[in-house]
């Protein structure tokens, strides 16, 4: 099956610490049903001084599970879910199943 959720998505935290928040993911982690959103689940690490980075307390994003985040509709940014459609050149794509909006492309 296809996955609902890819790189470059525009999507919708919907449960947690962040719940409303909206960002683009930067990267999906398949095996652990997570993904990482720009600007969502920030967290502050300590990081050691190496010669390329200097050290101190940097913040990054965290992964998050996917059952806490939805695609943004195309139309209204709101969450939805995401259903599959055969078009006309016979090629899947994935549709906003709120608005009926095609979110490929």
């Amino acid at each position: 099956m296809p996955a609902k959720i890819k790189k470059g998505d525009k999507v919708v935290v919907i449960a947690g610490r962040d719940k409303g928040k909206t960002g683009e993911v930067i990267q999906i982690l398949p095996k652990e049903d997570r993904a990482v959103v720009r600007g969502v689940n920030v967290v502050r690490r300590h990081q050691r001084q190496t010669q390329q980075s200097e050290g101190g307390i940097v913040s990054k994003e965290a992964p998050i599970q996917l059952s806490n985040i939805a695609i943004a509709d195309p139309k209204d940014g709101k969450p939805t879910r995401v259903g599959f459609k055969t078009n006309e050149d016979g090629v899947t794509v994935r549709i906003a199943k709120r608005s009926g909006d095609v979110i490929d492309g």
